[in-house]
C-alpha cells in the first residue's frame, strides 16, 4: 500500500527535486499551488520507484485523480503501484494532466485500454517573458497604447514589490474584486482561502509578488512561483477596473521585475470563462499546454 503524504510546507524541497527539473509546463506543478489549493483538492505525495506521484481529488469529490508521475525514465511501471492504491478506493485509475510525451508512454502499457480525452478550457497559456516584457511589435500596439494612456492619466503611479505589509491592502481589493463578479461565487471563496493561505507563508512558498500603488492607492496587485527552473506561474492577479489600463501594466511592470532565468510564463487556464479567454489570447501566447485525462477500461469492459 502507497503511503501518500498531506503537502506540507516542509515537503517543498523534496518535491521540486523532482518538479524543478522536469521540463512540464503545467500550472498544477507548482508547489505553491498544490499547497494553497489543499482545503479544496486534498492534494498528497508519495514518491515511487523514483518517480513523484501527486494524488488529489477531482474537483473538490470523492473521485481521485493522480497526475503524471514525474521523473526521469519510463514512468509506466509506477502505474501497477496506482491501480492497487486506486482499487482499494473502489474507483478506476484516472491520470490527470498528463503531457502529449506521457500520453504517448501510455499507449504502450499492455494491461490496461486507456481512453484519453482532452479539456480546452484547461490548457494553460504559456507565454514567452520577452513578449509580455517589452510587447514588441504591431500585435501588442494595443497593449502599448493601453499602458500610455494609464501613464498619462496616473503620472504618479508606481511599482511596488509584495510584502508582508500589503497583504491587507490585497486582501482588500480582493474583496471589493470579488464582490464585482458575483457570478463566480463558489470559485472566488475557494480562490480567497488559497490566497489567505498563500499571505500567511508567502516566503516560505517561494513566492514573488508586485503591485501597482496610484498615489497611496493599491490599484492592482499579483504574485506566482516558479513550476520548473525556467518558468514561472502567475497564480493571481487583480486589478480595481476603475483604473483603465491597471491589469495591462501590472502584467508588464511583473514580468519585467521578474529573474531573467524565467524565460516563460504560464498564466493558468481560462476555465472556459470567454472574458478571460480572450483577455488571455490578446497576449498572444508562445503556445497551450495541452492537457489529456488517460482513464483505465479493463479488458471486461
Amino acid at each position: 500500500m502507497i503511503e501518500f503524504k498531506p503537502v506540507r510546507l516542509e515537503d517543498k524541497q523534496t518535491i521540486e527535486r523532482y518538479t524543478m527539473p522536469s521540463g512540464i509546463y503545467n500550472c498544477d506543478l507548482a508547489f505553491a499551488n498544490m499547497y494553497c489549493w489543499q482545503a479544496m483538492y486534498h492534494s498528497a505525495w508519495a514518491v515511487i520507484d523514483g518517480f513523484l506521484v501527486i494524488r488529489f481529488q477531482i474537483g473538490g469529490s470523492d473521485r481521485i485523480g493522480y497526475m503524471q508521475p514525474v521523473g526521469a525514465g519510463d514512468f509506466t511501471p509506477v502505474l501497477r503501484h496506482l491501480e492497487e492504491d486506486i482499487l482499494a478506493a473502489g474507483q478506476r485509475l484516472r491520470i490527470i494532466d498528463m503531457t502529449p510525451e506521457g500520453l504517448e508512454k501510455l499507449r504502450s502499457v499492455g494491461h490496461c485500454q486507456f481512453a484519453f480525452a482532452s479539456d480546452r478550457n484547461l490548457e494553460d497559456y504559456v507565454y514567452n517573458a520577452s513578449d509580455l516584457r517589452d510587447l514588441p511589435g504591431r500585435k501588442y500596439q494595443s497593449k502599448r497604447n493601453h499602458i500610455n494612456r494609464f501613464m498619462a492619466e496616473y503620472p504618479d503611479f508606481r511599482y511596488e514589490q509584495l510584502t508582508r505589509e500589503r497583504f491587507g491592502e490585497c486582501m482588500q481589493l480582493e474583496r471589493e474584486w470579488r464582490r464585482a463578479h458575483e457570478g463566480h461565487t463558489s470559485e472566488l471563496c475557494a480562490e480567497q482561502r488559497a490566497m489567505q493561505r498563500a499571505f500567511a507563508h508567502f516566503d516560505r512558498l517561494g513566492l514573488i509578488g508586485g503591485c501597482i500603488y496610484v498615489g497611496d492607492k493599491l490599484v492592482a496587485f499579483t504574485y506566482g512561483s516558479p513550476i520548473n527552473d525556467h518558468t514561472f506561474c502567475v497564480h493571481v492577479e487583480k486589478a480595481d477596473t476603475e483604473y483603465d489600463g491597471a491589469f495591462t501594466i501590472i502584467n508588464r511592470e511583473f514580468v519585467a521585475h521578474l529573474p531573467e532565468q524565467y524565460t516563460l510564463i504560464d498564466r493558468e487556464e481560462d476555465l472556459g470563462i470567454p472574458g478571460l479567454r480572450q483577455a488571455k489570447l490578446s497576449y498572444h501566447p508562445a503556445f497551450l499546454e495541452k492537457k489529456y485525462t488517460a482513464l483505465c477500461l479493463y479488458p471486461d469492459e
